[in-house]
């Protein structure tokens, strides 16, 4: 009999929950059904999700970014179903690859001209273990300074960068010597910097949890401090990097040059993992500064043909259909559309962001009535209004998005680069009705609150 996923995939789709929650993490299915997410996707494309109704959503998540250029792209299916057919020598170890070179030379055109070479891995998070390594060997000092409220990664190393208390509580004692300071306060970050002992300060120029855009002095201000001290200047462009932000390089809105760009994400156009540091000729040499050191840090599979191949389309697709210009105009549009809104609703406080990396912010109305209910939600727990927005988006618009962070009251999209003008027209349409619907405290949305509030009550308890 022959194997074929197809087959499996036909015969097995209605099992998809049930295989989780009994082989895999079933809090997740507890969460997805609970918030009535439990949906049977059967198909993808460009920015669209359908399940197997024929439903078609509008997937503002991307796959946490993954999906820049959409999901399955015909230029980027071709260009694996390619590199399988032609029996490449990959991964041979003793050898080096044309593919990653290639690719590093297409990633280093992007890049500011102080960054010359490339180092690969296979995630976001192996590029910041990377950079923690390099800083130290570069500069033999051992602190890593990095902010509060940043996000970073989940292994050991990455961890002890991560500000969210949620992801790093059980998981201790991390790594020694990072020091967290307040992300956008220069005091704090000199004061960190001047004892002289910090290898790297690492930072994502745009937050990712809350969407937080800092003062158009502070990178530049980053750059010269971190030269003054003798610290590297790490940019964490995992999330915001290859066009998410209007710009290909988020560090480009305040013309920064950083010793190291750390990315990943949308690199691998959704099919391939694939991550990499952008580095000075400097560090590189000093890490590697020997034949016997040659191997003192890599992986197994970064490199790899397919990987590599992924990263070329990806960035062809980018540049050809003209991406990054097309997150900026339509992102633009959205950001100025649901700001125009503010004055009619009393729970919208702003939206922000650059490009495709938006954030809708609410927080306490003026007028009694309202006040009272959202007082009811924070007092079961903060941030749960959101999920009166998020769900009632999915359910009723089939939008699909996700907080910002724990305990805020910030909505996050993150869509793939490739939206429309029937999807923008789409995304403001749905959150205008949204949030008009919360204003009317008697309304069907409000038992909705209730019923959140009532579970998170209970989840205390």
């Amino acid at each position: 009999m022959s194997f074929s996923i197809a087959d499996l995939f036909t015969q097995h789709f209605d099992e998809k929950f049930d295989l989780h929650e009994h082989h895999l993490n079933n809090q997740m299915v507890r969460v997805l059904r609970t918030i009535g997410y439990d949906r049977n996707y059967k198909k993808a494309i460009g920015q669209y999700l359908y399940d197997e109704d024929g439903n078609e959503y509008l997937d503002l998540l991307s796959g946490f970014g993954v999906f820049a250029m959409g999901r399955n792209h015909p230029t980027i299916i071709k260009a694996l179903q390619e590199t399988l057919t032609l029996e490449l020598p990959s991964l041979v170890q003793m050898d080096v690859s044309l593919l990653s070179g290639l690719l590093a030379k297409e990633i280093l055109a992007t890049c500011p001209d102080n960054l010359e070479k490339m180092f690969f891995c296979n995630s976001g998070t192996e590029a910041v273990e990377a950079a923690i390594k390099f800083a130290r060997y570069t500069t033999k000092r051992s602190r890593i300074v990095h902010c509060d409220h940043g996000y970073h990664g989940l292994t050991m190393g990455s961890l002890s960068l991560t500000g969210e208390h949620i992801f790093r509580e059980g998981f201790g004692p991390l790594l020694p010597e990072c020091t967290s300071v307040p992300f956008n306060d220069l005091v704090a970050l000199e004061q960190a910097l001047s004892s002289k002992d910090v290898a790297a300060f690492i930072v994502e120029p745009i937050q990712g949890k809350g969407v937080n855009i800092p003062d158009d002095n502070y990178l530049p201000e980053v750059e010269r401090l971190c030269k003054k001290y003798g610290t590297l200047f790490v940019a964490d462009e995992i999330q915001t990097g290859i066009g998410r932000t209007g710009k290909f390089w988020a560090i480009e809105h305040w013309g920064v040059k950083p010793d190291m760009i750390l990315m990943a994400k949308a690199l691998s156009g959704g099919f391939i993992p694939v991550g990499g540091v952008a580095m000075t000729t400097h560090i590189m040499d000093t890490v590697f500064n020997r034949m016997d050191r040659a191997v003192v840090h890599g992986s197994t599979f970064s490199k790899n043909n397919m990987a590599m191949a992924a990263g070329l389309s990806a960035l062809h697709v980018v540049h050809e259909e003209k991406l990054v210009e097309n997150s900026a105009k339509v992102g633009e549009d959205i950001i100025a559309t649901i700001n125009a809104m503010a004055p009619k609703y009393e729970f919208l406080k702003e939206a922000r962001g650059k490009g495709s990396m938006i954030a809708i912010e609410f927080h306490a109305p003026k007028s009694l009535g309202l006040k009272a209910a959202w007082a009811m939600l924070e007092a079961a727990n903060k941030g749960l209004f959101c999920q009166m927005i998020l769900i009632p988006l999915f359910k009723e618009h089939r939008v699909l998005a996700q907080v910002a962070g724990h305990g805020m009251n910030v909505v996050k999209f993150l869509p793939p680069l490739t939206l429309t003008q029937k999807d923008r027209d789409w995304i403001v349409n749905s959150v205008e009705k949204t949030i008009a619907d919360t204003h009317n405290v008697t309304g069907s949305i409000w038992t909705l609150g209730k019923n959140l509030a009532g579970h998170a009550l209970k989840n205390k308890k």
